[in-house]
């Protein structure tokens, strides 16, 4: 069975940097064909695709977000890192992470979320 765990800091200050880890279980992040990427679902919007990390360690981002955002990934632990830089209240959000076939906004797995909320 796949599962993907996000983990992180829930409260983030403004103008720092937001760093969530995704850990999967049950299948191998680099296995051929699969993305596993980012989104988020700020309060009262749309779903936001961030990026994602191919099987070869390529990696792509959003175009309004490739200045702050970076995905990379540690295979010996099967975890796949986002991290935000400058966050404002803005970047309030809840985030997931998710694998999938192609590297835009479908999937095949994801996990449960996790509210981030940028605040002093």
């Amino acid at each position: 069975q796949v599962q993907l765990q996000e983990s992180g800091p829930g409260l983030v200050k403004p103008s720092q940097t937001l760093s969530l880890t995704c850990t999967v279980s049950g299948v191998s992040i680099t296995t051929d064909y699969y993305y596993c990427k980012w989104f988020r679902q700020p309060p009262g919007k749309g779903l936001e695709w961030m990026g994602a990390i191919g099987a070869s360690g390529s990696t792509y981002y959003s175009p309004s977000l490739k200045s702050r955002t970076s995905i990379s990934r540690d295979t010996s632990k099967n975890q796949f890192t986002l991290q935000l830089s400058s966050v404002t209240p803005e970047d309030t959000a809840v985030y997931f992470c998710a694998r999938g076939t192609s590297v835009g906004y479908g999937y095949v797995n994801r996990g449960q979320g996790t509210q981030v909320t940028v605040s002093s």
